[in-house]
């Protein structure tokens, strides 16, 4: 994708121990030309499913390595938003929809009134979590998820499971605890002042529901990603590195700009 983008290193396939499936990296000069790539093989992916599918069902990350990329989506051309459904990963249990860092807030006017779409699934984390989680749960099991669109936490985490991740539960949603890496992420992303005003507890997507998704785009920008991406796609697959388990999909693909991919090796940049 994105083939009129300066790729900074060839795109790479990197093989799970033991597994048979691969999850392609492309490393690319900047964040903005890695948004550009990464919209457009996310619009081609929801195209594809629109064509195939009288809808296509995607699942959103939210957070401010997703700016750029949700800003590029939304200006594709081609894309019937009308006949996308849209679930999101995770919310803070006990923060409002009003505040700045809700994730229902930042998908409402960065991708949902952007696009027109009309079917999307709120986590509501501010009221009754539990029953949010079984009302969400049964719309998600309707039907598979098209294409997914996550990051990589800078604790390595995947939507806001903290290590050590639960690999094993079938819940499609979970209630989890937040470690302190997750909640300082927080606020040197700038949406709260201090520690102290971090939600301790959210509802998050599991890792075996995300992994069931048809399709798996990770967009991971900027120099303090750096350490987890290593972790992630070049230590072992464990729970203490989450995102790591992505290296067992059949369809991942890991969009990286160059401060993210600064400390993986050389062989990580080759063509496998």
């Amino acid at each position: 994708m994105g083939g009129d983008l300066p790729l900074l290193f060839v795109p790479t396939r990197t093989q799970a121990v033991g597994k048979a499936n691969t999850m392609v990296v492309k490393v690319f000069g900047d964040k903005g030309d890695m948004a550009k790539a990464a919209a457009e093989h996310a619009a081609t992916s929801i195209r594809g499913a629109l064509s195939r599918n009288d809808d296509a069902r995607i699942l959103a990350a939210t957070g401010t390595s997703q700016f750029d990329f949700l800003e590029a989506l939304t200006r594709s051309a081609g894309i019937d938003w009308k006949r996308v459904e849209m679930f999101h990963l995770d919310e803070y249990i006990g923060l409002p929809a009003t505040h700045p860092a809700s994730f229902r807030k930042i998908l409402m006017e960065r991708l949902i009134l952007r696009t027109g779409i009309v079917k999307y699934h709120f986590l509501d984390g501010d009221t009754d979590p539990l029953d949010t989680i079984r009302r969400i749960g049964a719309d998600l099991a309707v039907a598979p998820i098209d294409v997914a669109f996550v990051g990589i936490g800078e604790n390595g985490h995947l939507a806001f499971n903290d290590p050590p991740a639960d690999f094993e539960t079938d819940e499609p949603y979970i209630v989890v605890s937040l470690d302190e890496a997750c909640r300082r992420q927080q606020v040197g992303e700038g949406w709260f002042a201090d520690i102290s005003e971090v939600p301790s507890q959210a509802i998050s997507m599991s890792i075996r529901q995300i992994l069931k998704s048809n399709e798996i785009l990770a967009i991971v920008p900027d120099s303090r990603k750096a350490r987890a991406v290593r972790a992630c796609l070049e230590g072992s697959l464990t729970p203490m590195a989450p995102a790591s388990i992505l290296r067992t999909h059949q369809n991942a693909t890991v969009y990286l700009d160059q401060d993210s991919a600064a400390l993986l090796t050389s062989a990580a940049r080759i063509t496998a």
